[in-house]
Order: structure tokens, then C-alpha cells, then sequence
């Protein structure tokens, strides 16, 4: 299995993962992850994975997909989870150890450069390669992890009209803030940069894949236990909250008045379960002809 190797140096979307959206990511971890089990029921059962494979996760996250991995293949199997921002590997570490499964190792690295051996049946990303900031090449450095044959399967969101979960909150926003400049600091290309298939597509076969499908999955998501916490989030990450922060004091001067319209939308959204809207994504699945 490969050894832990850093990032590249003066990466400006690595540092701005690091220095910006970390904090917020921990904040509100219980949405990224908890909101996001109905999708991960969804997709989960359909994944190509079995008893004893070896498995690569890109952009790992707080490690809660690699854990489940590492659950599916078994003690006769193993997963490398990878992502570049050390704090999230952490809490994987941790809660690995917590749940006793002892066949998953995290490193810290760039997927889009990390030196893979090509030893595993199967790569999974969960909207991570979304922000790559040379697409083509993060795919196949990707499939450089596969054996011939291997399957590599990637979740990434539709467009933000088939996200109301993010669109509609951006859509109150921009009533009182101004869009983001051309020169605002981003995570890399965003959320949305994988929704278009026939681009899609084009990067896998330009990056050597085969047997590419696509499957849409449409899922309700919680995201927020009340519309205090949804608003919280919203405003913190994801397209609202780069105009939100992109503001500056304008945003903090009329940060009552937003929270007063995203309040009055999010509401009609109340569950017993929190607030719930639609979500929508692609699950990807290609193949290392090797």
C-alpha cells in the first residue's frame, strides 16, 4: 500500500481548503455526512465491490465512505483513503479506530499527483473530483490505481437547477449581495463542474477509461436539523455561502435580512427529520482497460 505523501507545495485550491472550508466542513459535519445518508443508501448497494478487494478513496473526507469500504471488503480486503486536507483524515483515523475496523489506512495527498501502485480492484469518489483542478489528469492518475480490469465509480452533482438544496438558498443571496468577482477564491472548479455528461464523458475516454455509464440518482437530503442550522450552513458553504463570504461587510451588514428570507424558504421544507430538499447526481461508473 502506498505510503502518505503531502501536497504539493503553494497549491492555492489545497490552501484554500485548508485555511477556509476545513473549519466550516468540522462545523457542520453533521450535514456533509449525516445529511447525506440517504444518498450514500442509494448509492452503496450498487457499488462493484465484494469481500477481499483492495479499494483507493479519493478525496476521503472525514473518512465515513472509506470506513464503509473498508466494512464491505472485509478483513481479507483494505482501503486507502486519500484527501488532502489533514484535518479530516484525523477524524477518519479516529473513528476508524472507534469502530474497530482496522483495515483502512488515510494519507494525505493529491489525488490528481499521488504516486498510486496499480494494485487495487476498485477507486470510489464521492464529489471530490468535482474539484479538480486539472480534471483529465486527476482521472487518470486515478485509474493508474486500478488493475486491468479494475472499476472505478465516482458520485458527482447534476446542475444546480437539479440541486434546489444549494440553488435556492444562492438564488435568496443574490437578492441582497453582489456575485462573486472574477478574482474570489475557490476550492477549484466547484460543485457543478462534472454535471454536463458528453464533457464527462470525453475527460474518462481522454483519460483511458472504458464501459463508462451513468446513472442519475435523485434523493432527498437533510440539510439541517432546524432552519436555524440549515441557514448556518448555507451561508458558511457551498454557492451561497461564496457569495456570502465573497461580500464582506456588506454581507455581515444585511446578514439579518438574509437570514429572514432564507428562513422564510427553508421552512417550507421542515421534517420531522430537519429540513429536507431535493438533491441530484450522477453515479459514474468507468473501467481500466488496463
Amino acid at each position: 500500500m502506498s505510503t502518505a505523501e503531502a501536497p504539493e507545495a503553494g497549491n492555492e485550491f489545497v490552501d484554500f481548503w485548508n485555511e477556509i472550508l476545513v473549519p466550516k466542513f468540522i462545523k457542520y459535519r453533521h450535514i456533509l455526512v449525516d445529511g447525506l445518508t440517504h444518498h450514500s443508501a442509494e448509492v452503496f448497494p450498487s457499488l462493484e465491490v465484494g469481500e477481499g478487494d483492495t479499494v483507493v478513496d479519493v478525496g476521503c473526507g472525514f473518512g465515513d465512505t472509506a470506513i464503509q469500504l473498508a466494512q464491505s471488503v472485509g478483513p481479507s480486503g483494505s482501503v486507502l483513503g486519500i484527501d488532502c486536507c489533514t484535518a479530516f483524515l484525523e477524524i477518519g483515523r479516529a473513528d476508524a479506530q472507534a469502530a474497530g475496523v482496522t483495515n483502512v489506512t488515510f494519507v494525505e495527498g493529491d489525488a490528481q499527483t499521488f504516486a498510486f501502485e496499480p494494485v487495487h480492484d476498485f477507486c470510489f469518489a464521492r464529489f471530490g473530483t468535482q474539484f479538480f483542478e486539472n480534471p483529465v489528469q486527476g482521472l487518470r492518475n486515478m485509474r493508474t490505481s486500478l488493475k486491468p480490469g479494475g472499476v472505478m465509480t465516482m458520485i458527482v452533482w447534476r446542475t444546480i437547477d437539479d440541486n434546489p438544496w444549494l440553488g435556492l438558498p444562492k438564488e435568496i443571496v443574490l437578492q441582497f449581495l453582489p456575485p462573486p468577482g472574477e478574482d474570489a477564491r475557490t476550492c477549484g472548479p466547484g460543485p457543478f463542474s462534472m454535471a454536463n455528461q458528453e464533457m464527462v464523458t470525453k475527460q474518462l475516454e481522454i483519460a483511458g477509461y472504458t464501459g463508462i455509464e451513468f446513472e442519475r440518482i435523485d434523493v432527498p437530503l437533510v440539510v439541517g436539523r432546524s432552519a436555524e442550522d440549515a441557514i448556518g450552513f448555507q451561508i458558511a458553504l457551498g454557492p451561497a455561502g461564496e457569495v456570502y463570504r465573497e461580500a464582506g461587510e456588506e454581507a455581515e451588514r444585511r446578514q439579518d435580512e438574509i437570514a429572514a428570507a432564507l428562513t422564510a424558504e427553508l421552512s417550507r421544507y421542515e421534517t420531522p427529520e430537519g429540513i429536507v430538499m431535493g438533491s441530484s447526481s450522477w453515479k459514474i461508473t468507468a473501467r481500466n482497460p488496463g
